[in-house]
């Protein structure tokens, strides 16, 4: 993180006229922070899905969510500047256009936020199953442990396990700290560097058959489907869930009407560019169809075998493993933190969610239904559904954001540039048709998901003739009143 000498405009005032929170953090600072939240390996897990799912052309998936996500981007760092102390799409939503879309935002954005433990779990049962297998017995300081009972341990133990682990930890208040995911982020960058290393050394020992393979990653003419890349874009959104993390930390930047916008831009671009040179590789090493990986959920790991070997295999596995742990556990916080923000603004029964245990500050009854969820979740649900009804809800909220920028920005603002109108339609446009391309299934089930919403809201507000009370928060208006750095 960057510092600089303390003055007056880099320290916040409550407007008690108290010390408030302090400007600490700059452009560079913010942007690792935007990476830590994505992690550097994010679309390794999803790789296998999702080359099933469009036909081996997921270099092109990753870079159509990209483009998506810059817009959107844009789009949340403006609203960051327009609620400095909210930070979430329910929220923008909810005081730029309307309580109504505004609570049904935060209804779909529980998802979002409920279906990413879910896939965690599933995942890193998988990933443990698949790692026992691998690994058999080990032996240590001349004796044997037979770690093949991991895979031996029905699958069902595991998703008990791993559900129970994000549970009990997150009530114990237990969060990973900066410095934990910076050494976590810097592992998994050592890690990706050597699988490039690996896979280039394997490539110049098996070059591709002729020069048309370097292309194939990009488009296959034999296998390419627009309607199956519409399908996976839609899903490698996936990647890129967790960049408008940064937003939350408008109160505590240097020039966060410069440096919140530019962060979350950044972090896109970044994320895009060398998640695309990971599967890039990947496919490169392993051109056959996803039908040949042992497993889907695990695919990238058994790329990684290929080229280096049993050792690297069980290093990328279990390097994903960790990293998937600590996305679990904090996806499970900030499902619990969602409802707890519409149960603080009654949206949902306040005595219930919006509940914080005095010991350990955290909202214990959320944590403890999201683990239930997930649980269910687990048992019920497969891996790329799950993902694609996470997707649901956050292009839906992404949508959201888009429409909240346009209006605040060039409907009810002063400024008329192309530059206040063009991106956020953009932005909706795309979200909007990656929102419509998911499966059929997804989408009837978050149809139904929504309906339910809107019933549920209408009994809240004896059939929306009372309002959705929302808690206050300050805008940029008030935030320069109360003497704080001005976030226009």
């Amino acid at each position: 993180m960057q510092s600089s000498p303390s003055t007056t405009a880099d320290t916040p005032q409550s407007p008690s006229g108290g010390a408030g929170l302090k400007r600490a953090l700059g452009l560079p600072a913010l942007v690792l922070y935007g990476i830590i939240l994505i992690q550097p390996t994010a679309p390794m897990p999803l790789f296998g899905v999702a080359h099933n799912q469009a036909h081996g052309h997921v270099v092109t998936l990753i870079l159509i969510g990209m483009v998506a996500m810059l817009f959107t981007a844009l789009s949340y760092g403006r609203m960051a500047n327009a609620y400095p102390s909210a930070g979430s799409a329910y929220a923008y939503v909810s005081r730029e256009i309307h309580p109504a879309p505004g609570y049904l935002t935060g209804w779909s954005m529980m998802f979002d936020y409920v279906m990413n433990p879910i896939i965690c779990v599933i995942w890193c049962s998988k990933a443990t199953v698949d790692l026992g297998a691998t690994i058999g017995a080990l032996h240590v300081l001349g004796g044997t442990i037979d770690l093949g009972l991991l895979h031996r341990i029905p699958i069902q133990i595991w998703f008990v396990f791993y559900a129970a682990l994000f549970t009990g930890l997150n009530l114990r208040g237990i969060e990973a700290s900066t410095r934990t995911n910076a050494i976590l982020a810097a592992g998994l960058g050592v890690v990706i560097l050597l699988f490039f290393w690996a896979a280039i050394r394997y490539l110049f020992q098996n070059p591709p058959p002729d020069a048309a393979a370097f292309t194939r990653p990009f488009y296959d003419p034999a296998t390419f489907s627009w309607k199956a890349i519409s399908g996976g874009a839609a899903l490698a959104v996936l990647t890129y869930i967790g960049f408008d993390g940064i937003s939350t930390l408008s109160e505590e930047v240097h020039n966060p009407r410069r440096n919140v916008l530019l962060a979350t831009v950044l972090v896109c671009l970044i994320t895009g560019v060398l998640a695309s040179l990971e599967v890039y590789s990947a496919q490169l090493v392993w051109p056959k169809p996803a039908s040949t990986f042992p497993s889907l959920e695990n695919a990238f790991s058994h790329v990684a075998g290929l080229v280096g070997g049993r050792t690297f295999f069980i290093v990328v596995t279990a390097s994903l493993l960790f990293a998937t742990i600590g996305s679990g556990m904090g996806a499970h916080l900030g499902a619990g933190r969602l409802l707890y923000g519409m149960g603080r603004d009654n949206a949902i029964p306040r005595k219930f969610f919006g509940f914080v245990n005095p010991r350990t500050r955290v909202p214990s009854n959320n944590i403890i239904l999201v683990g239930i969820i997930a649980l269910i979740g687990a048992f019920t649900l497969s891996y790329d559904l799950g993902a694609e009804l996470l997707n649901f809800g956050a292009l839906f909220g992404f949508m959201g954001v888009n429409l909240s920028a346009l209006i605040h920005y060039y409907v009810r603002g002063r400024d008329r540039r192309m530059r206040q109108l063009i991106p956020p339609i953009l932005g909706f446009l795309v979200c909007l048709y990656l929102w419509v391309s998911l499966k059929s299934l997804t989408l009837i089930i978050g149809v139904c998901w929504l309906i339910v919403g809107v019933l549920y809201g209408a009994w809240r507000t004896s059939f929306f003739t009372r309002p959705i009370q929302f808690a206050p928060i300050e805008t940029e208006d008030e935030t320069a009143g109360n003497g704080r750095q001005p976030n226009a």
